[in-house]
This record gives C-alpha cells, structure tokens and sequence, in this order.
C-alpha cells in the first residue's frame, strides 16, 4: 500500500483533482435524487365493494362476500384477505405484500371478481374494485362548506369539476368524496293513499321501469346522408315523474304524484361531514402505492388555488389536513441536525488536536464523503429521505475517524522530529492497511441488512448502503487526500522552546492522560481474572437487560396529528351519531394545543365515525403529541352514548390502518361461539391493565326483525314469495329502480317509504299485497314478525369466521408487551380449533420479530470472517470483537432504565444503533491489535509488552474518534419535533454504547490479546 500513499503525497495536484471530481459528480447527484419521506416502498391494498341494499349481512355473505373470496384468494400478491358483511354492503380487502406489484395483482383480481358475477344476485350492484397505498388515511384531506348550497349541490360539483381534475393529478390513485350526499330522484311512497287508491309497490316499481326508459333510438339513413335519433323516453325533472300514470281504471288514473312525494334529493342521508363544527363535504387525496407524496401533494396544492377560483359563489374550500407538513418538518428537522452535528464534531476535533491547520484535514472529509456518496445513491436509485439523512448524521462521526487516525499517526511522526513530507509518507504507509481494515469492516456491518427482507429491509437497506458508502469515500480521501494535506499544511516540531500554543498544550495534557491509562493498564493486565470477571459480568447483564427491555416496532412520533374513532350503538342512526361526534368536539375544542377538528360521521356504516384533531405546529405549542392524547383519555371516556378512543397514526408506512392492537381470532366454528371467546379475552385484555381502550368487531347486539311467512295462506291467495319480499324491499330498501339523466350525467330513482311510515315492525304489517283476485290484502294476513338479535357484522380473515380484538396501549406500555399478553392468554383460554393473527402495526411487528437480530448475527459472522481474511488469523478477531458485549451492555442499560419510565424500547431503530456498534467499536480493536502485532514483528517485543505499547499511543485517536461519535450524534438525542423520537432512539443506543464500549475496550481487548494473541517476534515484518 505505501506506493499508492506516496503517489498522492508526491503528487498533490492529482490527489486535489480525484477529490474534487468527487465532489462535482456526487453534487450533480445530488440535484437529480428524488427528496422523499421514506425509501420508495409499495404497500397497496385493494378493496372490492359490492352493495345489496335492503340485504342482511347472512345475505350479504352468502350470496356475494363467500363467492368473490373463494375467487380472489389466489390472486398474486396477497398477504391477507380480510371481508365484512354488514347489511347492505360487502366490502373484501386484500392486503398485498410489501413491494408486490400492485398493478398485475389488480388485473389478476378483477379477472376473477369478473368470472364469478353471474353468480351474484340480481339486485345486487356490480363489484367494485379499488386499487390504493395500503395507508388507510389520505395524503391530505380538502373541505368544502358552504351556507347557501346543499350536502348533494356541493358533492355534485364536486364530482364534476374537482374530482376529475384532482385525480388527473400524476400520482394520485383517487380523491374519494367523504361524507358527501349524491342527488337522486326521491319518489316517497305515502302507503295510505296507495292502500286508499288500490296501488301497490309492485305497480310503483313496474310504472317506473316501464315509463322511465333510456332508448337508443339509432338514426336513419338517406341517400346522402344519416340523422340520429334522439327518442326522449326517460324523465328528468320531479314534476314529470309525478304526472306519470302507475294505475289505469277506465277514466280513472293514478298518478305517481298522487301517492308519492317526489324530489330531487339525497341518494342517502347515513353520512355526513363537519369541519371546525360547520357541515361540509370532504376529499381524500389518496396517492399509488409508488407515488412520492412530497411531489404529489405539491402538485396538488400547486393546482388549488385555481379551484378555489373557479368555486360558485358560497362555496369555500379548505386545506383540513396535510400528511406532509409532518414529512417536510421532519426533513427540516434532521437537516438541522446534521448541520448541528458537522459544527459539533468540528470543535470536537480541534479540541483534541488544537490546531486549525490539523483541523481542517479531517474536516474537509465530511462534505466530500456526504456529498461524494450520492453517485453512489443515484447509481443504486436511492432517493434523499429520513433514512438516507439519519445516515448521513451518522456519518459525520464516522467519516472523519480514518482521517483523524491518519493525522494522528502522521502528527505523531513529526513530533518526533521528521518533516512533514517524510512523516506523512511513512504515517500513511504505517496507517495505510488499518485504514483499509477498519472501512472494510465498518462497510460490513450493512451488508446484511441489504438482504433482510419485509419492512426492515425495505426501509434500512438505503440506510445501510448509504452508511457503508460513506465511510468507503472517507476511506479513499484518507488515503490520498488527508496524506497530501498532512505533507503541506502540518507545520515541523518547533522544540521544546516553542510550546506556547493550544497545540503543545493538549499534547502535553494527553501525554499526561497516556502515562495514567498505561499505569492502570498495567494493573489490569496483573488482575486479568478480574477484568474477565467483569466482561463476563457484562455479557450476563447485555442478556438481562435485552430480555427485560419493552418491546415495540418504532417509537411512537409526534406526527401533530390525532385521529378518533366513534362507535355507537348498532340500532343508532345518523342524528345520534352526529350528537355523540358533537359533543367529541366540544371535548377537542378544550385543548390548547388544537389547530382545526373534523370529523366523518357514517364512515363504516351509520354507527361508526372517525374524526380527526390536527394540532398546532410543532413550535407552536408547549405539549407533544403523547402528553396531548394521555390528557385526552379520560374526558372522551366521559362522552355519552357512544365508545371513543383517540390514538396517533403509525410511525412506519406499510400498516393498514387501525388502532396499534389488532388481534384476530380465527376459527372455522360458528359467530356465537367466537363472540364469547371474544367477549372473554376482552375481558382479560381490560383486567391487565396493560391497555386504555380495548374493542371486538364482533357483537350480538343489532336487533333484527324476522319476517315469517305462511307459505299455505300465501298460496292460496296468489301471493309469491318475490312479491312479498320486493314489497319490502321497495318500501325499505332503498335499492334503486333505474337511473335518469340530468346535465350530462345519470342519477338513481329510489321509491321508498318515508321514515313515519318506517318507524316501527307495525308498519310492516300495513303494506298492501295484491291477491290473485285483484283485491288488496295487508301483508299481516300472510307473515308474522319476530324480533331477534344478530351479529353487527360478519368477518372473516384468510376466508375463516374471525373476530378482531383492537386496542390501545396504555401509556407507558409497549406494543410488545401487549401482543405478548395476549398471545399467552390466547394459549391459557382458546377452544379447540381456534387460531389467532394479526393486522395492522401489530401484523408489522410480529413479522419483522428477530429480523434484525438475525442481521446482528449474521453481521457478526461478516465481520469475523471479514478481520480472519485482513489479519490472516482467527484469533485476532475474537480478541478485537471481544469488547462487544460491553457496548451492547452500555447501549442496553440506559434503554432499560427509560424503558420502566415508558420513555424508550427495542425498536427497529435501536437495533440498526446495535449493529452499527459492531464497526464502531471493533476499530478501536483493530487500531491497538494492528499496532501491538507491528510492535511484535519490528521491535520484538512480548505479545503483553505490545499491546501495553500500542495501546497508549493509540489512546488519542480512540478517543478522538469516540468523542466526535458520541458528541456527534448529541443533536439526535436533543432533537425536538417532527420525527424526533426515532432518531434519539439511534443516538442513546450510540452514545452509550460507544461511551461504555470505549471504556471497556480500554482494559478488555488488551488483557484478551495477552491471552490469546499469536507470537509474532519470529515473523519477517515486510
């Protein structure tokens, strides 16, 4: 290696030219890498809705949730395949895997939804497939209120003029309409007067398919030329639909008008939508599962103002919530802390080396190491994200190492009298292959985790890659540039008379420091046993603290966003949901900290709601997120009439929504008997103490009435079973007959009975029937009804009855211990044939498990093999690795401490700051196990009286390159708002670890290499 040193410190204007080229082409890079929140990921869902109005949720999953699952099953991609069957509505979810291709896996399904149409009921509507980011919230959230207009003028506007241009928008999957009301042509049925005039809903429904036609007339032809026929056979106003004739007897006739109220209202009045307490009508700006969210809410935000322009007078619009304001203060957040860090380790540099031209050798390897590293990023399609910037933090204390040994060692050199020329060429050749070594080994470390799989793997493979890139740059220039600036800017050892300076006088404090730490050294090296009593004391202690540390998948982030859940009674409708939701508000309004408050009243099915609080920006406000929604917790269990539970959005993409606890009981036996195996573990759940807020999906409490019919009776009066069930589901259903056209575009005619005449099972009764013989009879002479209790819902998981037990954590208790509990309570009370699962947060965390504690291993097994090929022995990585256990030891205590508090855990972030200790600390091993085996061939010294040697004169550099670590990622641990719990969770792990870690490695790795080291006094140094 030393001619490849030397040609750079002979040759200046090549080594400044190498690095420059560097830096050019890293910052075109630069320019052309997308600016994302995280690496490009693809988590899509699909969801096929299928509406039967009127229908039961046996109906519903019968006749169209078991076909449509059975088909889809198989479709590629699928993780799981969730369904609900509720009255009215089929709704099946597929979540795909993480970076499936959401495209072929759509086409796939639909081609199956498609071969199993023919098998679904007639009535029903035609499946509906969807494809979108699997995050259940939108990217941002418009809102339109308006005075003047009403619910259905304000969607219908919508419709026609935002949506479209919303979702021509590159990048957006869909801008679905929340809490909107479509127009319809209401015809009310009065069954009074239909009974007074010999009608029945037969007659309304066979009047309307009959007199309200859509014709395509065709054109006719002459010899020249062909005109289009326009035959006007539907209607389109109200006044028209009421002249229509449903019942001719001789001069008399009955019109539509004379037993129904017919207008143009809302297609259906089960949802509703306010913001900041005024009625309004929502957009969800939903993004594919490749889109880049900075980029498309820009876009989208870009194309705003000309539709707030384009609004009908009245109308106004608003921005309610915006998922990348959380995004872009979170990168505002970690570039600050990366300019935090780079000042940090600058003074931390020029303390330890008191001088300004040493100073700046090091110092000019972070930006052509950071900025050098992005063709690399560019060439592997990386982009500029969370992950990519935590790394460069990272970096900084990282990159500088190799250049701060170089100086050292070359500084070293000219106070012992050389020049600077000839120390720099004889301090890069001495330093050249412990350079090599220690990036090689540090590069390593990541390997792994570009073969991890899931969630880890996707989200720190840019991470690692980016790290290890890093630090391969800021090996080179410590190769060839640092050398060549050492040779020029390093001035010669003036004597002992010169020492006036800062410089002389660190030396003269680290000399002192140097002959302290051999004393001590010394001694440990006389009490060996001791000192490996306390390793292994340490390696016992790292496997406590990893067993009894709180678990979770990441910390919880203060996104500046709360998000509500509303459950009412199953029998409630929409102005008890509304009253609950209003009174939720006046709970929010309290809070200080509230920016804006909306909600969604009806968002699955009348009795659910969500409503969300965003809260005032992150400096704006004195209480994070976490303090807000544990002052939250008690008011809304105070709110009556329904169960509300607010909590924070997670923390990592991929999730499919909920609240964090999602735990699925699954079993092929009946709903009766999984709703008390339910019942039971919720039971538990809340006796725990472990959660604020548990819920089941599955509940025996919707009253439903059962129609029976006399089938003989019925018989013999001429009455079938399709006319007594489409008379109910005229005046009840609220299906649709046909559809007609008004300004371009169609919409449905609903007959119904109003609410008065629907209030009660007696009602039921009234409705008249038409016998064989003409003559009405009420539909009581033919039917009894019995009232009876069913399930709210119907739900299945991987195409098994299941039942979903959700809940939140209380504060201070982990996702971990949560899951854990559960599935233990699972093994003390499940039936036979019962299983159990997860979704959401909770699914991500039971798949990543141990991932990345396979990774940790499997980087040891690297790094091992790794050092055994440089040192060309196998034991001399077990005597540089052998200091581990004590920065695990170090990094693990503070997190178990603050873990009992609630204020840390083992995450997916604490386990990349572990598997960068393995680098971190394995230099400052291979610095002194180098050295002491150079000592042995060259100066023949004891393998004790080496390392003894070696380790007081690489005392200085250890703890330089420890100090720029640990102070460097200071700014993480203090950081503040947006995004800021992740990354103190790498920065404790770090700054304990190596703090501890360099201590122990201090006394460890020299009293092992005494033990253990080969003798190398007989070796040919070369």
């Amino acid at each position: 290696m030393g001619a490849f040193t030397d040609l750079f410190i002979r040759r200046p204007v090549l080594a400044s030219v190498v690095s420059l080229l560097i830096l050019l082409v890293g910052a075109q890079a630069g320019f052309q890498m997308q600016i994302r929140q995280y690496p490009n990921l693809s988590s899509a869902t699909i969801t096929i809705t299928t509406s039967y109005p009127g229908a039961n949720a046996d109906v519903v999953k019968g006749f169209i949730t078991t076909p449509i699952e059975q088909a889809v099953a198989s479709a590629e991609g699928v993780d799981t395949m969730v369904s609900n069957s509720q009255q009215n509505t089929s709704l099946i979810t597929l979540n795909l895997r993480l970076n499936a291709n959401a495209d072929r896996a759509v086409t796939d399904v639909l081609a199956k939804v498609n071969q199993v149409k023919y098998l679904l009921p007639r009535e029903a509507l035609d499946p509906v497939v969807v494809k979108q980011a699997g995050e259940s919230t939108a990217l941002m959230y418009m809102s339109f209120n308006s005075a003047d207009l009403t619910g259905p003028q304000i969607t219908d506007y919508l419709s026609r003029v935002v949506q479209p241009a919303l979702q021509t928008i590159d990048g957006v999957a869909s801008a679905q309409i929340l809490g909107g009301q479509n127009f319809a042509m209401r015809v009310w049925l009065d069954p009074d007067k239909m009974a007074a005039r010999g009608v029945t809903a037969a007659d309304i429904r066979a009047a309307l398919t009959a007199n309200n036609f859509t014709s395509a007339a065709g054109q006719i032809k002459a010899d020249y030329t062909q005109t289009s026929i326009d035959a006007l056979t539907s209607l389109d106003n109200a006044r028209a639909f009421a002249q229509l004739t449903v019942l001719n007897r001789g001069d008399a006739l009955v019109r539509l008008g004379d037993v129904a109220r017919i207008e143009l209202g809302p297609e259906s009045v089960d949802s509703s939508a306010v913001f900041d307490g005024l009625k309004a009508v929502f957009i969800g700006i939903y993004g594919t599962p490749t889109a880049n969210p900075l980029s498309v809410i820009a876009d989208v935000r870009k194309a705003f103002p000309n539709l707030q322009a384009g609004l009908p007078a009245g109308l106004k619009a608003a921005v309610a919530y915006d998922a990348t304001e959380f995004i872009r203060a979170s990168i505002h957040e970690v570039q600050k802390t990366l300019i935090e860090a780079v000042l940090i380790v600058v003074c931390v540099i020029f303390l330890f080396l008191g001088d300004i031209r040493s100073t700046v050798i090091p110092l000019i390897t972070i930006p052509l190491s950071l900025i050098g590293v992005m063709f690399i990023m560019l060439v592997m399609g990386y982009s500029i994200n969370l992950l990519t910037l935590l790394a460069f933090v990272l970096a900084i204390g990282l990159v500088v190492d190799d250049a701060i040994v170089v100086v050292e060692n070359i500084y070293r050199h000219i106070e012992e009298g050389m020049t600077p020329i000839d120390a720099a060429l004889k301090g890069a050749r001495e330093i050249a292959l412990p350079v090599i070594a220690m990036t090689i080994t540090l590069a390593a470390v990541y390997a792994p985790i570009g073969f991890v799989g899931g969630l880890s793997g996707a989200l720190f493979k840019e991470f690692a890659f980016t790290l290890a890139g890093s630090v391969v740059v800021s090996g080179f220039i410590a190769l060839t540039l640092s050398p060549m600036m050492c040779s020029r800017l390093l001035r010669p050892h003036r004597g002992d008379s010169g020492k006036k300076g800062l410089a002389e006088r660190l030396d003269a404090v680290f000399e002192k420091l140097r002959v302290l730490y051999e004393g001590r050294l010394h001694r440990a090296l006389d009490n060996r046993p001791v000192v490996l009593l306390l390793l292994v004391g340490a390696l016992a202690l790292t496997g406590v603290f990893y067993a009894s540390t709180p678990r979770e998948l990441a910390p919880e982030e203060d996104q500046g966003f709360l998000l509500t859940i509303v459950k009412t009674p199953q029998s409630a409708n929409l102005d008890y949901m509304e009253q609950v939701t209003g009174n939720l508000k006046r709970v929010l309004d309290t809070v200080p900290e509230k920016d804006h408050v909306f909600a969604i009243n009806g968002s699955q099915g009348v009795s659910q709601g969500i409503a969300g609080m965003i809260l005032k920006p992150w400096g704006d406000r004195e209480r994070g997120q976490k303090q807000v929604l544990q002052g939250l917790g008690p008011k809304l269990a105070e709110i009556p009439g329904g169960q509300v539970v607010a909590f924070a959005l997670p923390s990592l993409p991929g999730s499919t929504g909920g609240t964090p606890v999602q735990f699925v009981i699954r079993t092929a036996g009946d709903f009766q008997t999984l709703s008390g195996v339910l019942d039971r573990m919720q039971d538990e759940a809340r006796k725990s103490g472990l959660f604020i807020f548990t819920d089941g999906d599955l509940k025996f409490n919707t009253p439903q009435l059962e129609v029976k019919i006399d089938a003989s009776k019925a018989n013999a009066l001429g009455i079938s079973m399709q006319d007594i069930g489409a008379t109910l589901a005229t005046f009840l259903g609220g299906n649709y007959v046909n559809r007609f056209s008004l300004y371009g575009r169609s919409y449905e005619v609903i007959p119904q009975a109003p609410r008065d005449f629907r209030l009660s099972a007696e009602w039921l009764t009234r409705y008249q029937l038409r016998t064989a013989s003409g003559a009405l009879t009420p539909l009581s002479t033919v039917v009894q009804i019995t009232e009876k209790i069913q399930p709210n819902a119907l739900t299945s998981f991987q195409q098994m009855n299941s039942a979903t037990l959700s809940g939140v954590p209380f504060p201070g208790r982990t996702l971990g211990e949560t899951l854990d509990f559960l599935k233990a309570k699972a093994g003390e009370t499940f039936p036979e044939g019962y299983t159990y699962d997860f979704l959401g947060e909770s699914r991500q965390y039971v798949q990543e498990g141990d991932t990345l504690a396979l990774a940790f291993a499997f980087s040891l097994i690297v790094i091992y093999l790794v050092l055994a090929a440089q040192f060309e022995s196998f034991r001399d990585p077990v005597i540089i690795l052998i200091a581990l256990p004590t920065s695990m030891f170090g990094a693990l205590m503070p997190l178990n401490v603050l873990g009992f508090f609630g204020a840390a855990s083992i995450n997916i972030y604490t386990q990349i700051g572990l598997m960068t200790l393995i680098g971190l600390i394995s230099k400052h091993g291979i610095l002194m196990v180098d050295f002491a085996n150079n000592m042995q061939r060259t100066q023949g010294l004891s393998p004790r009286a080496a390392i003894e040697h070696a380790a007081g004169v690489r005392l200085r550099p250890i703890l330089m390159t420890t100090a720029a670590m640990v102070i460097g990622v200071i700014p993480l641990i203090t950081a503040a708002g947006a995004g800021a719990k992740s990354r103190a969770a790498i920065g404790i792990v770090i700054a304990a670890g190596m703090s501890i870690g360099t201590l122990f490695t201090l006394f460890v790795t020299p009293t092992v290499y005494s033990l253990l080291a080969r003798d190398h006094r007989k070796e040919k140094f070369d």
